[in-house]
């Protein structure tokens, strides 16, 4: 872990605030674009988290919970009750592997398939509510991955 250390000269730059909080900027942008999104789901009947469920799914169906918890970096305690929730709705169903009944096979029903098309306008809604430019959201979802990537390396 590459550690940066505080000088003399600096240690009075050193954020104390909450409006100089790297994380808080994130989690309040998070808590923006939380909301932006549950006005854009409203009509699919999906919260963010289904939402992001769905996404794995519709580039791949028939994986197991763990490797939809590996896509979304969550683990099974925390998807096993969303997965509840959207076999509730019918959108996918739930079976354990004839291999190994240890893993838990998750698909996607006909209304979960036939929910994709109407979650095409997801995107650019949200990219409308950015007002940012395609370049611009582009380069930020780069440094949000690295700086991801440098967090869970050093967590």
């Amino acid at each position: 872990m590459k550690s940066r250390s505080v000088t003399p000269a600096t240690s009075n730059r050193v954020p104390q605030r909450l409006d100089d909080q790297v994380c808080f900027a994130l989690y309040s942008a998070g808590l923006a674009l939380n909301k932006v999104y549950r006005k854009l789901l409203a009509n699919l009947g999906l919260t963010y988290p289904q939402y992001l469920v769905m996404l794995v799914l519709w580039e791949r169906d028939g994986i197991t919970v763990s490797e939809i918890g590996e896509r979304l970096f969550l683990d099974s305690a925390t998807l096993t009750p969303l997965l509840k929730r959207l076999q509730a709705a019918d959108l996918i169903t739930r079976t354990r592997a004839s291999s190994d009944e240890r893993q838990v096979i998750i698909a996607l029903t006909a209304a979960g398939r036939g929910l994709k098309a109407q979650a095409r306008s997801v995107p650019g809604g949200v990219f409308c509510a950015a007002e940012c430019s395609p370049a611009e959201l582009v380069a930020l979802k780069a440094q949000l991955e690295s700086l991801r990537g440098n967090l869970l390396r050093n967590a």
